[in-house]
């Protein structure tokens, strides 16, 4: 399937951000650089490990980042919830000598983010443990370090392995950096930029700066900001004094005249730069990029940005990306936002833990509107299924366990660390915590009104009293709000019932309600001051209509954006497959569906399927595929997406038809069509002329195989990747969907192949194998950079078929 005649096989894209804008994380001042390269990896238990002495000669060598899990194998023995992958306990070493430019600084360790129970040493010496898998932090470990060599020591403990209700990864799974500080120098996470009003002539900017003086002396500290963006710049500067050992900050506001506002559309960003200046020195500088921009969130208009309203149109994604795990380079992400973007998306829900890094980066500078999530489970853990989804008896392992001591810091730190990035518009404290009986519950369940999330059956007097939701999220709240009163605070509401009983949505800024659109129109009405939006959604019609005829409603998140590992069903399915595109990031039907609804501009697209009645019928969109090949005299159900007046639909030349959208049925036009080998074509027209127009073609057998690559040149320095597409065609270079021919990729010169994926949910083969299936007649490859310059052959084979060559350049 596809649109504007673009091979279905095949999408280009080019880069939209600098690798470079990777290389650090935000708001640490000093010199900060990656900390990933050649690590030591055990996994199993290492007994003295942390021992600055130990020997790590036999150990694996690794580059961060790295998930272990993903490694495998799969294996019906662990849980459904995390894609039937491993646990287990993890180390990894590294020894290093200090940075000539870092010595004479103080030093820090920072983590993004380990998966889980981290424990991390310095020399021999503990410096902290971090439970959350998810919580970005640092160490400082100045005063343990030698002249010469320096030896850090990890432990990540995932024993729990069905600790979660989807895929989490293992390990160092995110970016590790060392940074080195002047003893003044700005806090960690220390700068906060706002902008409390704004307009098309002018914006008020405020930035707050928290400023750490380590000296043993008293210091007076000029603390400048210097705002600067495409029509120039803007800034200001304070003294602040600062006692020895003490801590300080500084409240600077300016204005910019003429502000280029940051939107979906057009995103446009700034670069913040607060510097720190003692005795006429500069000791410390941060750089971010920043956006001005006003929004509202109003009970009964929805949502509106810069003062245009407008829909939320949203998905939820998790972290994983299939063969790669979580330890996902971001050219990963970028191409699956853009894909995303292209189908007419404009918000993701970050579900349900804070990302990493850098995708918050990509989300400001692709436009998307982000709903950043702190937790998915509050004091009392939730069902986490290990032979199927509601199959057995589920787990209970999870981050319960750690939450009354760890929440409202690690609650507080995701605020703080994403607190500048404009895409950012929630702060949700948590994803169904009030599902029905898992594990609250109320009277109120009793009753006979529609509750289609319950676990149970009514009221269950031995589970946790529903009062504690309420409670729970008044504490929670009250977190944000300490650290940021610009954004609005919300819940990912299960069961909504239940939570109306005890209050716990007034206590929310906004509130978010997960597949219950019957309750709009009852709710509006009783809570009239509530701003109510979709935060977890169904693919249906239905749905998207419950926001488009309520101008209250701001709009919906589907379930999901991208297929990922776990919240699987029964072995051997091993990934859910809810997404818009799948594991390789290919769009499925509901993708081009959805486009048909969010897109701006012109769609029309086919797919076909078995009508119902049929062996393996169904008419779900996720039966309905991108191929013309069927039995002779099959009767073939076509189905049409598209936001144009009319279609209509050809076989070999032959007019079956002529629709108009008035046609559709749940926003779907079909047909019912006898097969016949050769072309099917649709057309689409706006006012009577032809907007665009897609065919499928019949297809011979797997004759050769084609491919593309993204990009052909790759950095050394940023390790940049490739995707490479690989798909199975006929004699005359059609795709053959039904091809799955295995495929070997070898890599030749200064790179590797990170991984294959081929998006099949119930393929067990190994990830780290350089062959693989194909799946609906296409494979996707991963080829990354290790450093060097140089020329890359990418060679493909399987048998029977010619070898491709693509060659990539390092430079």
């Amino acid at each position: 399937m596809n649109v504007h005649n673009m091979n279905y096989t095949r999408c280009f894209f080019t880069v939209m951000l600098l690798l470079a804008a990777f290389a650090a994380p935000a708001q640490h001042g000093g010199t900060t650089r990656l900390f990933n390269d050649n690590w030591k990896f055990h996994k199993g238990e290492a007994v003295n490990a942390q021992a600055a002495a130990f020997n790590d000669s036999g150990w694996q060598t690794v580059d961060l980042p790295h998930d272990w899990s993903i490694e495998g194998p799969f294996d019906s023995k662990w849980a459904s919830g995390t894609g039937f992958l491993p646990g287990g306990i993890g180390w990894y070493r590294k020894t290093f000598t200090l940075p000539h430019d870092m010595t004479g600084k103080k030093i820090f360790l920072y983590f993004d983010g380990v998966y889980k129970n981290s424990e991390v040493w310095v020399n021999g010496n503990f410096l902290g443990k971090r439970p959350s898998g998810f919580a970005s932090f640092r160490y400082e470990i100045t005063r343990y370090l030698n002249s010469g060599k320096n030896t850090v020591a990890v432990k990540a403990d995932h024993t729990d392995f069905a600790d979660s209700r989807w895929y989490t990864g293992s390990g160092i799974y995110r970016n590790v950096y060392l940074v080195a500080a002047d003893p003044v120098h700005i806090e960690q996470w220390g700068v906060k930029f706002s902008t409390p009003q704004v307009s098309e002539k002018s914006a008020l900017v405020n930035v707050d700066v928290a400023v750490l003086n380590q000296s043993a002396a008293a210091k007076s500290v000029s603390v400048w900001a210097k705002l600067s963006g495409k029509k120039g710049a803007a800034g200001t500067s304070r003294v602040i004094k600062l006692d020895a050992a003490s801590r300080g900050s500084a409240s600077l506001s300016f204005s910019v005249a003429d502000p280029v506002l940051w939107s979906v559309d057009q995103p446009a960003l700034y670069e913040l730069a607060v510097s720190l200046v003692v005795n006429g020195k500069k000791t410390d500088e941060v750089k971010h990029q920043v956006g001005i921009r006003s929004y509202k969130f109003e009970a009964d208009k929805g949502f509106s940005l810069n003062g245009t309203s407008m829909k939320l149109k949203g998905v939820c994604i998790h972290d994983d990306a299939g063969a790669l795990g979580v330890a996902v380079p971001p050219e990963v992400w970028e191409r699956r936002l853009k894909i995303l973007k292209d189908g007419g998306c404009n918000a993701i829900r970050l579900s349900h833990n804070p990302h990493a890094d850098y995708l918050y980066d990509l989300m400001d500078s692709l436009g998307f509107l982000v709903m950043d999530e702190a937790f998915d489970e509050w004091e009392f853990g939730k069902n986490k299924w290990i032979e199927g989804w509601n199959v057995g008896t589920p787990g209970k392992d999870g981050y319960h366990t750690y939450f009354k001591e760890w929440a409202e810091r690690d609650l507080a730190d995701m605020v703080k660390r994403n607190y500048n990035h404009p895409s950012i518009i929630l702060w949700s404290i948590g994803n169904e915590v009030d599902y029905p009986n898992d594990p609250y519950s109320h009277e109120v369940l009793n009753g006979d009104g529609p509750n289609p999330q319950i676990f149970g059956k009514g009221y269950q007097p031995a589970y946790p009293p529903a009062s504690r939701i309420k409670e729970i999220a008044g504490q929670l709240v009250a977190v944000v709000k300490k650290y940021d009163r610009t954004r609005p605070v919300t819940a990912a509401f299960a069961g909504v019932v239940m939570s109306n009983a005890v209050g716990a949505p007034q206590m929310m800024d906004i509130a978010g309600y997960n597949y219950q659109e019957y309750r709009y129109p009852g709710d509006h009405k009783q809570y009239p001051e509530r701003v109510i939006y979709g935060s977890e959604n169904g693919m249906g019609f239905s749905a998207w209509k419950a926001v488009t005829d309520n101008d209250y409603i701001a709009g919906q998140f589907l379930w999901t954006g991208i297929d990922y590992l776990g919240e699987a069903g029964r072995w051997p399915v091993r990934s859910n497959q809810a997404g818009l595109i799948d594991l390789a990031g290919f769009p499925k039907a509901e993708y081009y569906f959805r486009q048909s609804l969010w897109s701006e501009k012109p769609v029309v697209v086919i797919g076909t399927s078995m009508p119902p009645g049929r062996a393996a019928a169904s008419t779900s969109k996720r039966a309905i595929f991108p191929t013309w090949n069927y039995k002779a005299g099959d009767t073939v159900r076509v189905s049409a997406f598209t936001n144009l007046t009319e279609t209509e639909l050809f076989l070999n030349g032959r007019s079956l038809g002529r629709k108009s959208s008035a046609e559709a049925i749940e926003g779907v036009i079909t047909w019912s069509a006898v097969y016949q080998p050769g072309e099917l074509t649709i057309k689409g027209f706006k006012e009577g002329k032809v907007a665009g127009s897609h065919t499928l073609k019949t297809s011979g057998d797997v004759y050769g195989i084609q491919t593309s690559a993204d990009r052909k040149t790759l950095s050394a320095a940023a390790k940049g990747l490739a995707h490479i597409e690989i798909g199975l065609v006929d004699k005359d270079g059609l795709p053959v969907f039904s091809g799955q021919n295995e495929i070997t990729v070898t890599v030749e010169g200064p790179a590797k192949l990170l991984g294959l994926e081929s998006a099949n949910p119930v393929s067990h083969e190994d990830y780290q194998s350089p062959k693989r299936k194909a799946w609906h007649g296409k494979l996707l490859a991963y080829v990354q950079a290790t450093g060097a310059a140089g020329t890359v052959r990418v060679g493909l084979t399987s048998p029977g078929l010619a070898e491709q060559l693509i060659v990539l350049q390092v430079k």
